[in-house]
């Protein structure tokens, strides 16, 4: 659905950026890319699902995870039965993968099928992941990915054992090959079309999150934590 809407910004002045690659250029719609980092953290830091992408036996994989933002690292966890990940850390060459994360703003409702679109912000990283193995940076991924979830929850549960952490694998991937794109404002029909009978316009979407419900087993006096309210 090709649309042709300006962005609110394509970076901030002045501020540290990503190096632009062939790979971190898009083809079409250059102008809503960004390569700040601001830009790329916020968008990262408000996310905790990502969408990791490789290839195996010659097949593309797309598998969704949990993962977490440390400076210029991001960190994944899985299974350490899961193939892929015992491919990261094969004889140190690592897995090339694609790791995308997006946030949907807005339904974008044009008076034509061909110019509907969605507002969005999103991220891309190419690069190489490998297997984390010294302990320390495993514990800090591990409880950098509790918090991307729900803030404050790391120093508010029982840390893995030996057993868990056993069978929990972390991979990394640095920040180098990065871009963020987005989307916002209305539609954008033709002329022509201005002036058909059809509702024209944005539909907002928001991520919020309900009252928490106790599991049916937890003691009474168990009070719900303020970073459980916050959200």
């Amino acid at each position: 659905m090709p649309d042709t809407a300006t962005p609110d910004s394509t970076g901030l002045p002045g501020a540290a950026a990503y190096e632009r690659t062939d790979r971190t250029v898009p083809s079409r719609s250059r102008e809503r890319a960004s390569y700040d980092h601001e830009t790329v953290h916020s968008i990262l830091d408000t996310a905790y699902l990502c969408h990791l992408g490789f290839v195996r036996d010659g097949a593309p994989v797309v598998l969704p995870t949990l993962f977490a933002r440390v400076g210029d690292r991001l960190y994944v966890h899985g299974s350490t039965g899961s193939r892929p990940l015992r491919t990261t850390g094969a004889a140190d060459a690592g897995l090339a993968v694609c790791l995308t994360v997006t946030h949907v703003d807005g339904l974008v409702l044009a008076r034509s099928a061909f110019h509907h679109s969605i507002n969005y912000r999103s991220v891309v990283v190419h690069g190489i992941a490998r297997t984390v193995t010294d302990p320390e940076e495993r514990r800090i991924a591990l409880d950098a990915i509790v918090d991307q979830v729900v803030p404050g929850r790391s120093t508010d549960s029982r840390p893995a054992d030996a057993k868990e952490l056993a069978a929990t694998a972390v991979i990394r991937l640095d920040l180098d090959e990065v871009s963020a794109k987005s989307r916002t404002g209305g539609p954008n029909d033709d002329p022509e079309d201005l002036s058909l009978p059809y509702w024209a316009g944005v539909v907002p979407l928001a991520h919020g999150y309900a009252a928490p419900v106790p599991s049916g087993d937890l003691d009474p006096s168990v009070q719900v934590p303020d970073y459980l309210t916050a959200l």
